[in-house]
């Protein structure tokens, strides 16, 4: 491939790619399982021994990718590599993982190659069953009863009512027609609340009946315009201008041809722009960039004879919207007899008979004040229900693909399995476990983890990130291949020549995601909260997971590494070595000297003479410059402790956004200065030692602020004694918000050393006495009846202002008393 060849970016697995041509003809590796474009690679050795496979069309990674049987796709067409095994894969050399920003200055991969390799058969069944679907609504909500439709026959929330409403079927019932599900039921314009026992509507209308008259009219005048070829006319219907995704997806139902089935605006303008200019759709409304974008592809040659669906199935394929991973979860069983059923009746079961079913809310918020009122009566706590609750409503938001890990205990696992069906449902006719999920088992992942997961005491739903998933699949007796980066699976890494042939990655977590959207969007971030809520521990593991992923070409990079262990201490070291990330903790004497440029004494042959010497970050941005391909990320521990305006000078001007390039004159050596695209600040910070609203005005604007509060979570089911770790953190954080202020809670990461629950009286009063008092005595300001207020008069002794000599054994057993038995919990 030379020097010149074009290069495009392209979306797999919900991440960017650079698309690296491969001129005709792949490599096929010595013992891996990736093929590759370029001979270079340092992935591959000795690659002039190794065996080519032509490719005239450049479409092989492609056709590798989609293949619905990898191994069976590579035997068959001869795609082995030295030692005669099928190569399933990709390797970074062909499709290099890139920043967002990066992609964006990439022309996007070509609809035409796109359309060489895009299997519409395989999507036939999925358009006859959105048609299917779209029928079935229209017999049970026929189009000539929508004039005078009664609410109780549209709205969500009215009990034991949600399989015979509208909005039930378009939110619940018909998955193949496309999901809207998430976020709130207000975008259904009307709901019955059960947390408020009452009806939400806009209050803008007076009543209940003038709320529903006004959103069924317009519902009927939205379909009414579709039918008649006016769709934009929707966007100025008042009425149901907050609820474009339910209007969207009932012109699917009932003006089928009118619009494309993308329902929510984001992604009408994603594709818009892919299709057309980038951004020339910003100026559009929502219902008129829907007309647009099926107008745009209407005149395409391209498509001609397509149905609406089958387009979609398409534009989801070529260029789909970035999304977060797959989402696996594990469901443990309390006992080990119960799998059996399960398995065979194709499904898991969870009990938590108090909470109904879960469509029958409108939110999580209405659920957690729900669940927590029907738990009030057993005595469990408010903030301890809101957990659970949470961890119940992942089983809402389940997709088909999704994968289910059923274990018993910390350690066993029955199977691992994907969603399948409707996803969640509520069994009303169950005797027991009726909250269900249909699942397709896979007992090739049975057996017992090489280590137990703490994490899952005291849960019954609980995410299983990334670096589990992998120890989970690892363990499997028989893994299958799999396309990468696509169903969020991790396959087992193959045997490489050299032995650094990656691992595929799944996209980000939800936790990192999140710090990762608020870097790609302003370009530096702060991650704040109390102390021992875990800033620098997530900082750590947003930069080994994202530069990680990025940073194929360095050896010892383990994306995947877990904190704590030895392989994410060496990514940690390589990833600082290249330059890619720079670690730096502000205090009050670190200046602009440190940081941009000054002055600096260099020793030469007449002695000392003071020059100009570049800071810490303008040696990372003339490192970033020279290498706009990979992400450079400067992490500031203690963000808040330096004089931020000193320290950033002019440079806080070009560190937004969108003067990213623009060049700036620094004073001391007047030469101009620029902050490149792919560098990204991760701040920490401590508000209990200063709030965010004490920073400079200039500095705030320029940073995304994330939150991070203390988290009971991984506490929960561990106990130092009778106490129970996650109760004693609850009650005491909630004694300090009603005393004081949210900003000065206790952090769980106190609890966690080296990620591991305190087991033992002894290291427990340890972190007591040397690590919670002096806060909490800070905070009171040696206000001893204060302080006696948080911990007890028990352990505190208000009179004499000091705090009682007592033997481990005891400490736990007063605290016990006080925050666990006298709270209530």
């Amino acid at each position: 491939m030379g020097d010149g060849e074009r290069r495009y970016a392209v979306t797999v697995g919900g991440r960017a790619h650079e698309l690296i041509p491969s001129g005709g003809e792949v490599i096929l590796p010595g013992y891996g399982s990736k093929l590759h474009h370029d001979p270079g690679c340092g992935h591959l050795t000795d690659p002039g021994a190794l065996p080519r496979y032509p490719d005239p069309d450049g479409l092989l990674w492609r056709r590798v990718l989609d293949a619905e049987d990898p191994a069976a796709f590579a035997s068959k067409a001869g795609l082995l590599n030295a030692k005669g095994r099928p190569v399933t894969g990709v390797c970074s050399c062909a499709l290099c993982p890139v920043t967002e920003t990066h992609a964006e200055t990439l022309e996007y991969w070509p609809v035409d190659d796109a359309l060489k390799v895009f299997d519409r058969d395989r999507h036939r069944a999925a358009v006859e069953a959105a048609d299917r679907e779209a029928a079935a609504i229209r017999a049970a909500f026929p189009w000539e009863e929508w004039p005078t439709l009664p609410v109780e026959r549209y709205a969500l929330g009215q009990p034991d009512a949600q399989g015979q409403v509208y909005s039930h079927a378009l939110e619940y019932g018909s998955k193949a027609l496309g999901s809207i599900t998430g976020g709130s039921a207000m975008k259904h314009l009307v709901y019955y609340s059960r947390r408020d026992h009452g009806w939400w509507y806009d209050k803008g209308h007076g009543s209940l009946d003038e709320a529903w008259t006004a959103v069924r009219s317009g519902i009927v005048e939205a379909v009414t315009a579709a039918r008649e070829g006016r769709v934009r006319d929707i966007d100025d219907l008042p009425a149901v201008r907050s609820g474009i995704t339910v209007v969207a997806k009932t012109l699917r139902v009932y003006a089928p041809e009118a619009i494309l089935p993308i329902y929510a605006d984001s992604f009408t303008q994603h594709y818009l722009d892919r299709l057309a200019f980038p951004g020339a759709s910003a100026v559009l409304q929502p219902f008129a960039r829907k007309e647009v974008l099926k107008a745009l592809l209407d005149k395409d040659p391209r498509f001609a004879g397509w149905a609406p669906q089958l387009v979609w199935y398409f534009l989801d394929w070529w260029a789909p919207v970035r999304r977060t991973a797959a989402k696996v979860v594990r469901i443990g069983l309390p006992d080990p007899a119960r799998w059996d059923r399960f398995r065979a009746e194709g499904r898991i079961g969870v009990e938590a008979e108090e909470a109904g079913d879960l469509h029958g809310y409108a939110d999580l918020d209405e659920f957690k004040a729900a669940y927590a009122e029907a738990l009030a009566d057993k005595g469990l706590p408010a903030e301890r229900a809101a957990g659970r609750a949470a961890d119940l409503w992942q089983l809402l938001e389940l997709r088909v693909g999704d994968r289910v890990v059923a274990a018993t205990g910390f350690s066993r696992v029955h199977a691992v399995g994907r969603v399948v069906g409707d996803g969640y449902s509520w069994r009303a006719e169950l005797p027991d476990h009726r909250h269900t999920v249909g699942v397709e088992w896979d007992d090739a992942y049975a057996g017992t983890l090489d280590a137990p997961v703490p994490e899952w005491a005291g849960r019954t739903v609980s995410e299983v990130p990334s670096a589990l998933w992998r120890r989970i699949q690892k363990q499997a007796t028989a893994p299958r291949p799999t396309v990468p980066g696509v169903t969020g699976d991790v396959p087992e890494p193959a045997e490489a020549e050299n032995g650094s042939e990656p691992v595929e990655i799944p996209p980000l977590e939800d936790d990192l995601q999140r710090i990762d959207d608020a870097l790609e969007r302003r370009g530096q971030a702060v991650l704040f909260g109390p102390p021992g809520t875990g800033k620098t521990y997530h900082a750590l593991r947003y930069a080994v997971r994202r530069l990680g992923e990025l940073s194929d070409d360095l050896p010892g990079v383990d994306p995947l590494a877990e904190p704590g262990t030895s392989a994410f201490r060496t990514t940690l070291d390589a990833l600082t070595a290249s330059g890619r990330l720079t670690m730096v903790t502000f205090h009050p004497s670190y200046g602009y000297e440190d940081f941009v440029e000054g002055l600096r004494p260099v020793k030469g042959a007449a002695g000392f003479t003071l020059e100009p010497t570049p800071g810490v970050f303008k040696r990372v941005c003339e490192a970033a410059a020279a290498n706009p391909g990979r992400l450079h990320l400067v992490v500031v521990d203690e963000l808040n402790r330096g004089n931020l305006p000193r320290i950033l000078g002019e440079l806080v001007t070009v560190l937004e956004k969108d003067k990213r390039g623009l060049p700036v004159t620094l004073p001391l050596t007047g030469a101009p200065f620029r902050v490149p695209s792919n560098v990204r600040i991760l701040g920490t910070m401590n508000t209990a030692d200063r709030s965010i609203r004490m920073l400079d005005a200039a500095i705030r604007r320029r940073f995304t602020f994330l939150e991070l509060l203390p988290d009971s979570g991984p506490l929960l089911g561990r106990r130092v004694g009778e106490l129970h770790l996650a109760a004693f953190l609850d009650e005491l954080n909630r004694r300090i918000r009603s005393t004081l202020d949210r900003e000065k809670q206790i952090g769980h990461a106190f609890f966690l050393p080296e990620g591991v629950p305190v087991a033992d009286p002894a290291e427990f009063a340890a972190v007591i006495r040397g690590e919670i008092l002096p806060l909490l005595q800070e905070y009171a300001y040696d206000d001893y009846t204060l302080l006696a207020g948080f911990l007890g008069d028990d352990l505190v002794d208000p009179v004499t202002h000091t705090l009682r000599d007592v033997a481990d054994d005891r400490l736990v057993t007063l605290l016990y008393e006080e925050l666990e038995v006298g709270a209530g919990a």
